[in-house]
């Protein structure tokens, strides 16, 4: 068959891109054509891979949005597809990926009326209700069961055409083998001591992913446990603004920012803590390769794939709602304690070798090769 996948920008760092990826070369591999429609395109195509960069430009997204959606509809009207996959809300989708949560409700809870009156709100409502509303025949990939009460609520959405997905965590970010020299050989790379205690925060959108609160957090460390503790924060995101709330905290050459990076499987070998409290993650992808990794993970409890790591005792999850002192003192504690981290590690080992957390790509794939065009 011929499958068309869009998606607003794919760039290889990215949870949602990613994820993307490996359902297209999954469909590839099963002898299906892969066309790509898209606005931006960062990295290396795919040998077979058809992709079409739309050639439109607007001030604002959701009219770069709009025009991209008219661009394909000219194009599958002159070259159809026998199916139509989308990893962002738009309208004429057979099958959507659901990387996002609901936007009405957050429109309607998290946001004044006048927001309402906006022509982003408009387009995004509308984007939404071509996917999820009563009379819409697009059948809905989910990643996190939070989420699905939410659409229900608001479009009425029927059950069945909602198909909840495992986790889908690469291969590659299983401790290996030899993972003792990796760590050895990351840890002399970044110059770390071996009192030194590392922690990493991994993921682009460093405010939603709460950067902020890892910076109080650390600065909140008594002196000694502070002086030896350091934080690498990676991500396609501009670290400015937190750069300068970590020099406002003192924290000096203990916060390091890199940019989005291929070789995270090293980072999480070679850490002692994932630290991630974000405001809030439909998912949380980077949880689950860090547990079966074999890495402590501190986690905020919105982020869907918190119950994952409570369910392993692989680290701790804070509660709702959030408090800074819960993570302050939680941090500390999974710090001093070399003994519990070595047994979290080993928690989320064992979890790894017995629950599904990687056959995502294969069950996304069997739903979009059952569905049909309308």
């Amino acid at each position: 068959m011929q499958l068309a996948f869009v998606l607003y920008k794919y760039f290889p760092f990215g949870g949602l891109q990613r994820d993307f990826m490996r359902i297209a070369l999954e469909c590839q591999q099963r002898g299906h054509s892969i066309r790509v429609y898209t606005l931006i395109w960062e990295g290396d195509v795919p040998p077979g891979f058809e992709v079409l960069v739309a050639p439109v430009k607007a001030l604002f997204n959701h009219r770069r949005n709009e025009k991209l959606t008219a661009w394909m509809e000219a194009d599958l009207a002159k070259r159809p597809v026998d199916r139509l996959i989308g990893f962002n809300k738009m309208p004429g989708l057979d099958v959507y990926y659901a990387a996002d949560g609901c936007f009405e409700d957050k429109a309607q809870n998290l946001r004044n009326s006048l927001y309402r009156r906006w022509g982003r709100y408009r387009h995004f409502a509308e984007y939404e209700r071509a996917v999820f509303g009563k009379e819409a025949k697009t059948d809905v990939l989910m990643i996190s069961e939070v989420q699905q009460p939410l659409f229900v609520k608001h479009y009425d959405t029927p059950a069945e055409r909602f198909h909840l997905l495992p986790p889908g965590i690469a291969l590659d970010r299983r401790k290996p083998a030899n993972a003792a020299e990796i760590r050895e050989g990351f840890r002399r790379e970044f110059k770390l001591k071996d009192d030194e205690l590392l922690l990493v925060q991994i993921g682009s959108g460093f405010k939603t992913k709460g950067v902020d609160r890892s910076l109080k957090a650390l600065a909140a460390l008594p002196a000694a446990l502070k002086k030896r503790t350091r934080l690498l924060v990676i991500g396609q995101d501009d670290p400015k603004v937190f750069q300068l709330q970590s020099a406002t905290l003192g924290l000096g050459d203990q916060v390091q920012f890199l940019k989005g990076r291929s070789d995270i499987p090293r980072f999480l070998l070679g850490a002692d803590v994932l630290i991630h409290p974000a405001y809030n993650e439909n998912t949380g992808t980077v949880l689950l390769e860090a547990l079966v990794a074999g890495l402590p993970v501190l986690v905020s409890a919105v982020c869907g794939y918190a119950h994952y790591i409570a369910e392993a005792d692989s680290g701790l999850v804070l509660d709702e709602p959030f408090e800074q002192e819960q993570l302050n003192r939680y941090l500390v504690r999974m710090l001093e304690d070399d003994a519990a981290r070595a047994q979290w590690a080993s928690n989320g080992l064992a979890f790894a070798d017995t629950a599904d957390l990687y056959s995502m790509p294969q069950h996304a794939a069997d739903v979009i090769l059952a569905q049909g065009r309308a």
